[in-house]
């Protein structure tokens, strides 16, 4: 029987784990915190019965993901929930942009730039469980659906700010196409930005931007059970220094950024054969609130009461400024916030008649400045009174983001910088393998990159069973 190691119980280490597993491969998670998951933890934070989602928490491309599709996760536990509105955006007079369920329905309340939404979406939506595959599959691979990719690709590459401008005609689309390109994590003029807003789209009217029942740790957990019924087990409390600490194995998959797999490499990789880590560039980090309310946020507008998320930013100029500032290592006074409120969905989260919420910002990587004031100022401007029902806070700065899983380098959630020059090299190709034979990365700082989706894991199992001898089955479009 093959052996494999997998260092790091994130989403991307479960999947690898998971995806060989199945296959199997007698395999071993390694994890140095007290429970699985990585930044699939929820924790009482703040107040007793208040409970916490401190890193991942709305998950979008969870249920979009091939290969999480493919697991039977609710037959261990997980129980999705779907808000009313997967994303509303207050604007600055008073009324509110979102987007919703239904492609249509986004396109009528869009109004005149309605047609413009439309002809953006549909052909996307129409083909979207035969281009997902496309979008997170492997970086360089034969296409199985090429013309629906050469579509999506023709507005992907862009800017965000060159489609919005010359796709629609007024601020409010405009200003939620920004909301959702800021996700990219850099700055919206930049090459293929449209295509994280593009993406993020379509999981709204395909599969929905979901939270999980009681937290995201129950992701975690339902992994854990999947990984558990073939044989595989996972080892908290068991911090790894050296790849060489490691029990023997036929190979190893780390769950970790480039930085950090150069010290568990240790000294003996050659200096040239270290550089492409260590030029491989962070992205901004986060800082993160996570309130205990009295009751729900007082929104000036009824679509943000009826929303999963929101973000705040007023308009498409703001959010470009603040996400350039984040990216080039310049505070922002008035930050691009995103701001999720699960108890209005999930009970569970908080003692009866009391709720939670959270919300963070991009700051530079590494910046130590608490954006308590920005971020609470922000909420306040669009649900005035938002101050008088906190109970109380916790706020983790990008160092303490670090400080809490060591995988957020500086705060940064999306395993490194999100330009496409890195997306294509991340670090190196082929993407998974490293100096070090038979030991494989599987963090998000491999392709496809951020996001709870299990592929960067899936796919760097793939590349760790050609090593063994023992090809995956491809993974298939689930309907």
């Amino acid at each position: 029987m093959k052996l494999a190691n997998v260092v790091g119980s994130g989403p991307n280490g479960l999947s690898a784990a998971i995806a060989l597993a199945r296959q199997g491969v007698r395999v071993r998670v390694f994890e140095g915190h007290t429970v699985a998951g990585g930044s699939l933890r929820t924790e009482a934070a703040t107040l007793p019965g208040f409970r916490h989602d401190i890193g991942a928490a709305v998950f979008p491309m969870a249920v979009a993901s091939p290969f999480l599709r493919s697991l039977p996760l609710a037959r261990h536990g997980l129980d999705w929930i779907e808000p009313e509105i997967p994303l509303a955006h207050p604007l600055p007079n008073g009324d509110a942009v979102a987007l919703f369920h239904s492609l249509e329905e986004t396109a009528n309340h869009l109004r005149e730039d309605g047609e413009a939404y439309r002809d953006l979406m549909q052909n996307i939506v129409r083909a979207w469980h035969d281009l997902i595959y496309e979008v997170l599959g492997p970086i360089f691979h034969l296409p199985r659906h090429p013309f629906a990719l050469a579509g999506f690709g023709l507005k992907a590459f862009q800017p965000a700010t060159t489609l919005a401008r010359s796709h629609f005609r007024t601020d409010r689309a405009r200003t939620l196409f920004a909301g959702l390109a800021a996700h990219a994590v850099v700055p919206l003029d930049s090459l293929a930005t449209s295509a994280v807003a593009l993406v993020l789209g379509a999981t709204a009217h395909t599969g929905g931007w979901p939270i999980a029942r009681g937290g995201s740790q129950a992701v975690a957990d339902a992994l854990v059970g999947v990984l558990g019924s073939f044989r595989g087990t996972v080892e908290t409390n068991h911090w790894v220094s050296s790849v060489d600490d490691l029990p023997p194995a036929d190979c190893t998959l780390l769950d970790v950024t480039p930085q950090q797999f150069l010290q568990l490499a240790g000294e003996s990789l050659p200096l040239d054969r270290r550089r492409p880590y260590v030029k491989f560039r962070r992205g901004p980090g986060i800082c993160k609130i996570d309130w205990a309310l009295s009751s729900p946020i007082p929104w000036q507008n009824d679509l943000c009461r009826r929303a999963g998320t929101i973000h705040l930013g007023g308009s498409e100029q703001e959010i470009v400024a603040s996400e350039v500032d984040a990216f080039e290592g310049r505070d922002n006074d008035r930050p691009f916030v995103l701001l999720s409120q699960p108890s209005l969905f999930d009970p569970s989260r908080a003692p009866a008649g009391k709720h939670t919420a959270w919300a963070y910002c991009h700051v530079p990587n590494g910046s130590t400045r608490d954006m308590t004031p920005a971020i609470e100022a922000q909420v306040e401007r669009f649900a005035p009174g938002f101050r008088d029902v906190i109970l109380a806070r916790n706020t983790r700065t990008a160092p303490q983001m670090e400080a809490w899983n060591p995988n957020l380098l500086g705060g940064d959630v999306s395993g490194g910088a999100m330009e496409l020059s890195q997306l294509l090299r991340r670090p190196k190709l082929p993407p998974y393998s490293t100096p070090v034979p038979g030991v494989f990365l599987c963090s998000s700082s491999t392709p496809p990159a951020g996001g709870v989706h299990g592929m960067c894991g899936a796919l760097a199992a793939e590349a760790a069973a050609l090593h063994l001898g023992i090809p995956l089955p491809p993974l298939r479009p689930q309907r």
